[in-house]
């Protein structure tokens, strides 16, 4: 029986981290492995990395997390936002390696097929504290400043052409609906994303204000809606499994060596999901 693994925020591109690659690896020939973001920051650390997992399984899904959609100056790769993301795609392809963009593949293992369905969403600053609630979004974000926390995307994620990243959001949220909404019926699903879908993995968060950056209030039906099985999804460094509505939710990162060298359990750089 083949085995579907997860993984996601590898980050090579930090010290301690690349090493851990030469761990995700199948258990058998058929296995599949679902990225789920933040494979790298530089678009060619992206695509190597992809390859190379490519080669060892027999399927690859990748959904882009926000570091790749960065735009840095150390990056041979100067394209900006949706020319970005259209890139990554278009070099995923050369090496075999689905994306949103793709067909949806099925997993065939199951009492029932599950379409995987690998959905690029993006955040709009719609998970708010209470004290932000309401509030403009300037005001929300200088309230996470002030607490100690402000993403990076404020300076490196550039939303181009769309005039905000809520819009680019707003986008995704439509052609992801679409899509979701042309599944057969009978099949259940595997939603992966790089932000959670449900705002439930936040709670942990030290800074409860960094949810801003983490999700979007329009998808937190998906995994009832659209039949999941499961919801795997990463960004948040919090590898763990819940629930929600009886769906279970996994956490699949690895985050960064300063994270997972505090863990008893050290790195855990691949989940089994079925």
């Amino acid at each position: 029986m083949p085995h579907l693994f997860a993984t996601s925020d590898l980050h090579v591109t930090h010290e301690g981290n690349a090493p851990i690659v030469d761990e995700v690896v199948p258990r058998t020939p058929d296995d599949w492995l679902l990225v789920a973001g933040d494979v790298a920051e530089r678009a060619e650390s992206v695509v190597g990395v992809l390859r190379t997992l490519r080669e060892r399984f027999a399927k690859v899904v990748w959904v882009p997390g926000n570091h790749e959609l960065w735009t840095t100056q150390k990056d041979e790769c100067q394209l900006r936002g949706q020319a970005r993301y259209e890139h990554l795609v278009e070099r995923c392809r050369e090496i075999d390696v689905l994306t949103p963009e793709d067909p949806y593949p099925v997993w065939e293992h199951q009492e029932k097929p599950l379409t995987i369905a690998p959905l690029f969403v993006l955040y709009d600053y719609s998970w708010r504290t209470p004290a932000s609630e309401g509030l403009p979004l300037l005001t929300a974000v200088d309230q996470a400043r002030e607490a100690g926390v402000l993403c990076t995307d404020e300076f490196f994620l550039h939303p181009d052409p769309y005039p905000s990243r809520q819009a680019w959001c707003a986008d995704r949220v439509k052609i992801s609906t679409e899509r979701l909404e042309a599944i057969p019926e009978d099949h259940g699903t595997i939603l992966m994303s790089h932000w959670p879908l449900h705002r439930h993995p936040t709670e942990p968060l030290y800074w409860p204000e960094f949810a801003l950056w983490c999700g979007t209030t329009e998808t937190e039906d998906w995994h009832l809606r659209f039949r999941a099985e499961v919801a795997v999804y990463g960004h948040l460094h919090i590898p763990r499994s819940t629930a929600a509505d009886g769906v279970r939710f996994e956490e699949v990162s690895l985050g960064y060596p300063r994270e997972w060298r505090k863990r008893a359990r050290g790195p855990i750089p691949l989940r089994r999901i079925f």
